[in-house]
């Protein structure tokens, strides 16, 4: 079942990528090499074991460039699959499946590395309770998929921009003159203009985080912590708000964090440092 995403906003993502590819005059390689009466067809295949993701958008790829072509789906998003397993297959104009292939494969693979990394930290910390949160440090355009991508590898999507939940950070820390005067000044805002959204407030030592709880928000961020400040002020803050715990997190560390005892942790490099997933396109011509 392709699942509830709105297509209007990919369908114009697909479109311009499409034409980014395709320019003025199209495919010349294939144009030149390919009878256009020549029908085939084509396999998706992963090369490693993963986590899938994006294979609706690759479908619709195939299908904004030939609606004739059959497309079958033989797994689906969020499924962990092994090397060499076959995840949907093409059928029809040889050409055309070949001219969708790239920009099929540049999401397709995009997205299955997002949602493969996701699953490897949400592993990582599996029986804690804690949460795997994404953050906004996406690719241009594409934060939309690549969230989508992190909630089929297990993890949970923070904030989608700057318009749905109020983060206060060291910047705008620093450029209110502290941390009350920040909260402050948003709560009145946000009173004016009639607007209910979540509070988070940034804190970067102790102190802050005992200026913050006094003030009315609903989670805190530790921010760059170590480890024993963070059990520190997961005991200060015993359970008054949320707790989330950022920055330079790893696979290697993010079960110690997690065993601080916060309820999340955000990882920017489930979006900013995924590694692509090995995945290609084999055409098997009639």
């Amino acid at each position: 079942m392709i699942p509830e995403l709105p297509w209007e906003k990919i369908d114009l993502l697909i479109e311009e990528t499409l034409k980014e590819d395709f320019g003025e005059v199209g495919d010349l390689t294939t144009g030149c090499t390919v009878s256009p009466d020549a029908t085939g067809r084509g396999e998706l295949v992963v090369r490693e074991r993963g986590v899938v993701a994006g294979l609706p958008v690759a479908q619709r790829v195939f299908q904004k460039v030939d609606g004739t072509l059959s497309y079958h789906v033989r797994v689906h998003d969020g499924i962990v699959v092994q090397s060499d397993t076959v995840l949907g297959s093409i059928e029809g104009v040889l050409a055309n499946i070949l001219r969708a292939e790239r920009t099929a494969l540049n999401f397709l693979q995009r997205l299955s590395g997002i949602a493969t990394l996701t699953a490897q930290f949400v592993h990582a910390v599996r029986g804690t309770g804690v949460k795997i949160l994404d953050t906004r440090k996406t690719t241009p355009q594409l934060r939309l998929l690549e969230k989508y991508a992190v909630r089929q590898g297990g993890g949970e999507n923070h904030r989608f921009g700057l318009y749905d939940m109020v983060l206060i950070k060291d910047n705008h820390i620093d450029a209110a003159g502290g941390v009350t005067q920040a909260v402050e000044r948003c709560l009145e805002c946000l009173k004016g203009m009639k607007q209910s959204v979540k509070i988070e407030v940034e804190a970067r030592t102790l102190e802050e985080v005992r200026e913050v709880l006094r003030l009315s928000v609903h989670r805190i961020m530790l921010d760059n912590m170590d480890v024993e400040t963070m059990r520190k002020a997961v005991g200060e803050i015993d359970g008054r708000m949320e707790i989330e715990a950022s920055g330079n997190v790893s696979l290697e560390n993010v079960r110690t964090i997690a065993e601080t005892g916060v309820d999340y942790i955000s990882v920017g490099a489930l979006t900013h440092s995924a590694r692509a997933l090995d995945i290609s396109l084999r055409v098997v011509a009639e």
